[in-house]
């Protein structure tokens, strides 16, 4: 049986990023996969995407790492307003780390005790798939993006609330957000044990990992970073898990 974890939504919190480091060193999963949003929102944003690429061993974009790249290559736009509101991020990030995460995929797929998943962040690719959607408008996360593959399953990130749903044809499965959580403010990621590459119908499990950190820390660290776009409204869901924006 093989050991998975699924994360996303780092969203430059290092602080939070550190603590599921420790936690998931101490799973030893044989895998763990990155399904986006390693920046935008937090002060640190260079070293969340440097985890990434250190740490995890397969990678998706999310719709945050799809706008900062986006306000990159636009800079030079008087008109682009995404330049502006964007350029603490890849000031801080620089070309190498702008140019990989802009090469990251949208869209992938994992066979697991033959249930054939989807995964994907959610946005830009798809929608926003809350936990508490109705089950008509998630099932529609179980087609490929071009509408030719139904999938069994699908595993995303973008809600940055954890959730395992069981719908009529499948699972729908969210990670979490480890670094800007809403809801109950801690690091979550999302783990899965079965049998990977198995055609073979076998039991899986679907664990939420829920993990403390020192908010107020991250909090302080934002405060004091120059330049860092809404740090008032960063800081205060780190540290009560109230979305401001």
């Amino acid at each position: 049986m093989s050991c998975i974890v699924f994360l996303g939504d780092l969203h430059g919190n290092i602080v939070a990023t550190k603590a599921m480091e420790e936690h998931i060193r101490k799973i030893a999963p044989d895998m763990v996969w990155f399904l986006g949003d390693a920046v935008g929102k937090g002060p640190s944003n260079d070293k969340t995407c440097d985890w990434v690429k250190e740490h995890c061993d397969h990678f998706l974009k999310g719709n945050w790492d799809d706008w900062v790249c986006f306000g990159y290559f636009h800079r030079e736009d008087p008109e682009d307003t995404y330049a502006a509101m964007n350029r603490y991020f890849y000031e801080q990030l620089g070309e190498d780390r702008i140019n990989w995460l802009y090469s990251l995929p949208l869209e992938d797929e994992i066979l697991i005790s033959g249930i054939r998943i989807r995964l994907i962040h959610g946005r830009p690719i798809d929608q926003l798939y809350q936990g508490y959607d109705p089950d008509e408008r998630i099932s529609q996360g179980f087609y490929s993006s071009d509408k030719k593959t139904k999938y069994d399953s699908i595993i995303c990130a973008d809600s940055h609330r954890p959730y395992v749903r069981s719908l009529h044809d499948g699972y729908a499965v969210n990670t979490g957000s480890v670094g800007n959580s809403i809801g109950v403010p801690r690091a979550h990621a999302l783990l899965v044990e079965g049998d990977l590459g198995s055609e073979e119908k076998s039991p899986i499990s679907f664990t939420i990992l829920s993990v403390p950190y020192d908010n107020e820390r991250e909090a302080q660290i934002a405060l004091a970073a120059e330049g860092l776009p809404m740090a008032e409204a960063y800081a205060k869901e780190i540290r009560t898990g109230i979305y401001s924006r």
